[in-house]
């Protein structure tokens, strides 16, 4: 009795630990970021009218994205939809004509994130350099 007693309290080896995923790392820093009332990063494909300009961004840039609905005479003034945003990633070039733009991939706050894809739906993109 004595002995299965011991054998009860003795340390025992722990268990191998399962690596997370790295969506479960990821899930569970945003989710410590929300309850500590920190907006966490989300990436956000944003494409830009002048494709031009896209060509200078390097991942690491600070941008500043402008939307321009229409023209200053028609009464819409430009405006910023988001400040300080990171770049991510600027993917090559697709098939498609210079006309069309080009994309870049920043990271912001999830409600800039919102603000871009609504203004991307509606107005034309520009970046200006921090």
């Amino acid at each position: 009795m004595t002995a299965a007693a011991l054998a009860s309290t003795a340390p025992r080896e722990a268990a191998p630990r399962e690596p997370v995923p790295a969506h479960g790392v990821a899930a569970a820093a945003e989710r410590s970021a929300a309850g500590a009332g920190v907006t966490a990063a989300v990436t956000a494909p944003v494409r830009i009218a002048d494709a031009d300009t896209v060509r200078l961004l390097r991942p690491g840039d600070r941008v500043d994205v402008i939307a321009a609905d229409g023209s200053p005479a028609g009464g819409a003034e430009p405006r910023v939809v988001a400040s300080g945003a990171r770049v991510s990633a600027v993917p090559e070039p697709g098939e498609g004509p210079a006309e069309s733009g080009a994309l870049v991939v920043l990271s912001v706050p999830r409600d800039t994130a919102a603000r871009l894809a609504g203004a991307g739906a509606s107005a034309r993109l520009a970046v200006t350099l921090r």
